[in-house]
């Protein structure tokens, strides 16, 4: 069975492409994710079937190998962002939460871009702190 790491994945949208050990790169739909599992993430280790598509190469029955690894140093430590970085970073967080937030007391839904752009952040500074 094939093996190789996540490339990307995009949980909203259902898809993403996996690079295969032996080089190349395949397509990946979320229905052939394992039962439980909604969503990969970028580097996770996973081992496939493949079939072949009009559009190329297409994962089958995908199974995680491992989760997904955190950049490590060369001492092995996690490579974490400065805490001056992080508080610029969660000093945007809150002002794109307060945008949101105005939206919602006024009795609406954000714009896609807008809500895409706030998901897109909050998933990076949540891996930030996980790490």
């Amino acid at each position: 069975m094939p093996s190789g790491k996540v490339k990307w994945y995009d949980a909203e949208k259902g898809f993403g492409f996996l690079t295969r050990d032996d080089g190349g790169e395949v397509f990946v739909h979320s229905s052939v994710l394992p039962k439980g599992v909604t969503a990969l993430k970028p580097g996770q280790k996973v081992e496939f079937g493949i079939a072949e598509s009009r559009r190329g190469q297409q994962a089958l029955s995908v199974r995680i190998i491992e989760p997904p690894t955190l950049a490590r140093g060369a001492r092995g430590r996690l490579k974490r962002k400065k805490p001056d970085e992080m508080a610029v970073i969660v000093e945007d967080l809150i002002k794109l939460l307060d945008e949101l937030q105005s939206f919602y007391q006024k009795g609406r839904q954000p714009d896609a871009a807008l809500a895409k752009k706030a998901a897109v952040v909050l998933r990076a500074v949540a891996d930030d702190l996980d790490g």
